[in-house]
């Protein structure tokens, strides 16, 4: 399917690598301005020239979602810039914790729930209110099965992505006769980020497909939420997983 985000304008959070860069891709190539968003200057710079190659604006910021204040200047900056915000991806997350939850420190439960719940709630209090007035806007947050089975020894991360699913659950409801739609997609396993080939996968025992799925995969459908085609779907999380074989 091809989808038209001519006169778009999508923000990207965790743009730099991954699921990110690949829906930043994808958003450009089919026509949207793009505003990416991640705390590595440098390879967000390197996925800026990516899509300059499309002939479409780019703006790129530097930000750690986890200070809220930082988040309004960005949003601020790009409304100024670009005049409005029609699609939000709320992908930046941290998740490399795997230990038994009593040893979870309190400032790595507060740091995970700081980047994946808080940052999240930042740049949709943000953009929501200009999405509302406009009577158009597509959110959609990446979760993962991980909020949806419960991973043990990933307690931490599992709870942040439970609640990022309520959060999109409830928050539909609220936006849903406004012209606005909020999901999640749920990954599964997914390729290494530092691979820089969107489409690569890898072998892997935790689905039935018996690989990994791509940075292409999950942006597909992340793009397809984002679209006019899906205008009646929301308040949904979407499983993306290759028919996961273990939670």
């Amino acid at each position: 399917m091809y989808m038209n985000f001519n006169r778009k304008v999508a923000l990207v959070t965790g743009a730099a690598v991954g699921i990110g860069r690949a829906c930043a891709l994808k958003f450009a190539e089919s026509g949207a301005d793009v505003i990416l968003v991640d705390r590595d200057a440098e390879k967000l710079e390197g996925v800026k020239n990516e899509l300059s190659a499309f002939g479409h604006r780019v703006l790129a910021f530097a930000c750690d979602i986890r200070r809220e204040e930082e988040v309004e200047d960005v949003v601020k900056s790009a409304l100024k810039e670009l005049g409005k915000i029609d699609i939000l991806v709320n992908n930046a997350a941290i998740w490399r914790s795997f230990h038994p939850f009593v040893e979870t420190t309190t400032q790595e439960w507060q740091t995970m729930f700081d980047i994946n719940v808080n940052g999240t709630m930042y740049f949709t209090r943000a953009v929501l209110p200009g999405m509302v007035e406009q009577k158009w806007g597509r959110i959609i947050n990446i979760a993962s099965v991980a909020g949806v089975y419960g991973n043990g020894n990933m307690v931490t991360y599992s709870a942040t992505k439970g609640a990022v699913i309520a959060m999109t659950k409830a928050l539909a409801k609220e936006v849903a006769d406004k012209g606005v739609t909020i999901n999640a997609v749920s990954p599964g396993s997914v390729s290494p980020s530092d691979v820089a080939d969107p489409d690569h996968t890898q072998p892997s025992e935790l689905c039935y497909m018996n690989r990994t799925g791509s940075d292409n995969e999950n942006a597909g459908l992340i793009c397809y939420l984002a679209s006019q085609e899906a205008a009646y779907l929301s308040g949904q999380n979407i499983q993306i997983d290759g028919c996961r074989r273990k939670i």
